[in-house]
Parts: C-alpha cells; sequence; structure tokens
C-alpha cells in the first residue's frame, strides 16, 4: 500500500503528457500555462498562505533563490513542454522526459562535487544512446542530415531545466518546510508566466478547454505532489525514486488508448535503453560515501 500514493502521482503525471497533447489546438500554449499554475496556488492559498505569511522574515532571505526555481521548475519547464506538444507525440515525449533522472546525476557531478563510476558512465552512454535512437526515429542517419526537430528539442530543454531544478534544490537545502518553499515557487512560476501570458494571441477560457486546465491545475500540480512527498516519508528517496520510471510506460499506454497513437519499434528500443541506463545510474546511488552521493531524487514535481 506504501507503493500506491506515488505510482498514483506517476500515472497523473503521464496523463498529464496527454494532456499537453490534447491541449494543442484547443487552448494556447503560454495561457494553459498561465491558468494552470493560478488555479494551484488559488486551491493552495487558504491553507499556506497563512503559513508562509508567518514565515515571512525566514523566507526573505531565500526569495531569489525561490524565484529562480519557480522560474526552472514551473514556468520554464511545463511551458516548453506545451509548445513541444504541437510537433511532438506523446510517447516520445514521455521517454524524452524520462532521461531527467539521467541529467539530474550529470549535473550533480558538476554542481554536487561528486564523481562518476564507470558503471554510472556506462549507464549515461546507453541513455544518450537510446535518446538518440528516439530522436532519429531508427535512423541515426537522418538525426545527423537533418538534427534535432524544434519540439524534441525544447522537450529535451524541459528535461535539463527540471534536472537543475532537482540539483539546486539539493545544492541550496533551504531551510524552509517543504510545502511553504513549494507554494513560494509556484507564485514566482505563475508571476513570470503573466508575460507571455499578456502576449497570447488568445487566453479564452471555453468549455472544451476548463476540463484541461483544471486537470492540470487541481490533480498534476496540486494533488500529485502532495501523494509524491507522502511517497517519500514512507519509502525514502530511493525507492520512491525509481517509481519515476513508471512515468513513459503509463505514458505511453495513456497514448495510445486515449489519442490512438502507435508505439513503434525505436520507442521500445530507445525506451529501453534509456531506462536501462538510468536503472545502472540510480542503483549505485546507495554505495556511495555520504558526503558525495548524488543523492538527488526528484523533488514533488507540482507539474509535468
Amino acid at each position: 500500500m506504501n507503493f500506491l500514493l506515488p505510482v498514483l502521482a506517476t500515472l497523473i503525471w503521464a496523463a498529464s503528457t496527454v494532456v499537453n497533447r490534447l491541449s494543442v489546438g484547443v487552448i494556447d500554449p503560454a495561457a494553459i500555462s498561465f491558468y494552470r499554475w493560478l488555479v494551484a496556488l488559488l486551491v493552495l492559498s487558504p491553507v499556506l498562505l497563512p503559513r508562509v505569511w508567518r514565515l515571512r522574515r525566514s523566507i526573505r532571505p531565500y526569495l531569489p533563490k525561490l524565484a529562480l526555481l519557480g522560474l526552472l521548475g514551473m514556468a520554464l519547464y511545463q511551458s516548453l513542454a506545451y509548445f513541444a506538444a504541437h510537433t511532438v507525440s506523446a510517447t516520445s515525449m514521455g521517454l524524452i522526459l524520462a532521461t531527467m533522472p539521467l541529467l539530474t546525476v550529470l549535473l550533480a557531478f558538476v554542481l554536487l562535487d561528486t564523481r562518476p563510476t564507470p558503471v554510472m558512465l556506462l549507464g549515461a552512454a546507453l541513455s544518450f544512446a537510446g535518446l538518440a535512437w528516439l530522436l532519429a526515429a531508427g535512423d541515426l542517419a537522418s538525426l545527423w542530415r537533418q538534427g534535432v526537430g524544434r519540439g524534441e528539442l525544447m522537450m529535451l530543454l524541459a528535461s535539463l531545466s527540471y534536472a537543475l531544478y532537482c540539483v539546486l534544490v539539493k545544492r541550496w537545502q533551504i531551510a524552509l518546510p517543504t510545502w511553504e518553499s513549494l507554494y513560494v515557487q509556484i507564485a514566482f512560476g505563475t508571476l513570470l508566466l503573466v508575460p507571455p501570458f499578456m502576449l497570447a494571441p488568445s487566453v479564452a477560457l471555453t468549455t472544451e478547454n476548463i476540463p484541461l486546465v483544471l486537470f492540470a491545475g487541481l490533480l498534476a500540480s496540486a494533488l500529485a505532489p502532495g501523494l509524491w512527498m507522502r511517497g517519500l516519508n514512507t519509502l525514502g528517496p530511493e525507492k520512491t525514486a525509481v517509481l519515476m520510471n513508471l512515468v513513459p510506460l503509463f505514458t505511453a499506454v495513456l497514448a495510445i488508448t486515449l489519442l490512438g497513437e502507435t508505439l513503434h519499434l525505436y520507442h521500445a528500443v530507445g525506451g529501453g535503453l534509456i531506462l536501462l541506463g538510468i536503472a545502472l545510474t540510480q542503483g549505485l546511488w546507495p554505495r556511495w560515501p555520504a558526503r558525495r552521493r548524488a543523492s538527488v531524487a526528484t523533488p514533488p514535481r507540482p507539474d509535468h
């Protein structure tokens, strides 16, 4: 039963990737990015705003860091995914996002003073080989000739943005309660999304796009992080982080079922290599000395 809540969180985040695709042509990417965080902010405010206000003096020194985290983890990460959804299938989006734990570990080498092991380097090589195979749709020569598509590049930048977010959370160790810190980050993320929202060609809410906004704001941004943090508390960061690998699997199943997408051989080969590489890197975390471990288990994603 301890696994049920974080698994449910991964299912919600996988469904959120499908929602990204469903939003194409229904609502502008800048509009849904802003609305989802506004919804999450409004829902969390009755409980968290009074607590944040009481801690305002403790929060003030961390405001620049919280603003940067809000930019990386809320504003930039999800906005890129919404724009990428216009040209990338949900299945491919889920598999590209699966590289996030690996990117987190690689960034930790630089920012957290960790040391790679030979097996971790092998895992990195396997994951990036799988990513290249996925981006090339099984034809590596075409990747060399044509390069990476704009949508795929956006998804890679989205993964990199959240990976950097995870590493900075670990590096800074902000001395604030988790939910209060998350609330301030969401507030900053919402504010940072106001300019692109104002420049969007259409920001109208309709009966067709309101359910998508509510799902993203209520379930993916507010409920799922709570479920994930419960898993962190009951299972520990290492066991919980491994469950994040369920997201691309759930995404593929939902994309095939709800969107009618086709699972190609290159999805299976590329995704398999990505997940195998990640399994190698994550499996060695407990063996590292405490002061050099890259234990950057993915923080609760209030988005995805």
